[in-house]
């Protein structure tokens, strides 16, 4: 009886113990594992408006942006307001939405909202007006579980190189925008503005504005093109794009890509896409980059192409 014990005991000691070196086999890292599960330094976005002449053509409809956006091999998308304006209280067709992201395993990131009024409006009537339309955008973005809303900074006070005008416009702006940031501050969404065009893109005029707001929500969403200020038949007044992304990087939310570059003095360049992407990651950013481009005619090609550049740097960088 004590020898069938025994003989029982090793049995169980030699089963257990080849278990044992299994598990321990399999808990070795194989070969290229960990670079497969290794964190990519930031995540591809797909912005609406790459498509814009599709979708006011009648070519493609709000509801397919994301799956098309999908089976050209990016995973989260990046709303323009224009193309569902009447819809933003509409909780079935906003549920739409979030059905169909969620069955695709599709990200909604933000909205970029346009044509809702001046934020920085000289009456405070009209700036509070300007706010009070952008609240049913915070109240979508939240409902779509966007992490954000983006905004411009326009004004009624032009463009000129009087810094008392700069900073009047800049008064104005950040009393609107800190207005609209406390108001979406319940909601868990951020405000973002982009550089747009006359003070907004003079990056160092829309960084002091953002500080003036001084609200955590407040943010900035740079565009790696928008470096136009100015231009009339006379001049045309620009910022370094480069320059101006590593000034706004400090107060980034998200970051939008043109693969166009502008200097001081008004002159495009194509993108150094491995110099402006270093800038970005230099801040420790490591979000989405959205694609905001589409060749005319070929709007879904040109997206691949700036797809395959920015998955190279994924790895490169």
């Amino acid at each position: 009886m004590k020898h069938s014990q025994d003989s029982q005991r090793r049995e169980f000691i030699k089963t257990a113990s080849l278990a044992s070196l299994a598990l321990g086999f399999f808990s070795i890292p194989l070969p290229g594992l960990a670079k497969t599960n290794k964190a990519l330094p930031f995540k591809i976005s797909l912005a609406e408006w790459s498509v814009n002449r599709l979708i006011f053509q009648g070519k493609l409809d709000h509801l397919d942006f994301p799956l098309e956006t999908k089976k050209h091999g990016i995973h989260a998308v990046e709303y323009v307001n224009q193309f569902f304006m009447d819809k933003a209280k509409d909780k079935a067709y906003l549920g739409e939405m979030n059905t169909r992201c969620k069955n695709e395993g599709i990200e909604q990131v933000l909205i970029m909202c346009d044509r809702e009024g001046m934020l920085g409006a000289k009456s405070a009537t009209d700036r509070q007006q300007t706010v009070e339309n952008h609240k049913k955008w915070v109240e979508a973005a939240q409902f779509l579980g966007c992490h954000s809303i983006r905004i411009n900074a326009y004004t009624e006070i032009p463009w000129s190189a009087d810094p008392n005008d700069a900073a009047e416009a800049m008064k104005l702006c950040a009393d609107g925008m800190r207005s609209l940031c406390e108001f979406a501050d319940d909601f868990d969404i951020n405000i973002l503005i982009e550089n747009h065009g006359g003070y907004s893109s003079d990056a160092k005029w829309l960084v002091g504005m953002l500080q003036q707001t001084a609200h955590p929500r407040a943010g900035s969403l740079p565009d790696f093109g928008n470096f136009r200020i100015f231009r009339d038949e006379n001049r045309e007044v620009s910022y370094d794009s480069y320059r101006g992304v590593d000034e706004l990087m400090t107060m980034a939310k998200g970051v939008s890509l043109k693969p166009t570059a502008f200097d001081d003095h008004g002159n495009q360049t194509p993108l150094d896409y491995e110099r402006m992407m270093k800038i970005v990651l230099s801040h420790g950013y490591h979000g989405h980059v959205g694609i905001e481009h589409g060749d005319r005619d070929r709007e879904w090609a040109s997206i691949v192409e700036i797809r395959e550049i920015l998955e190279d740097l994924q790895k490169k960088l």
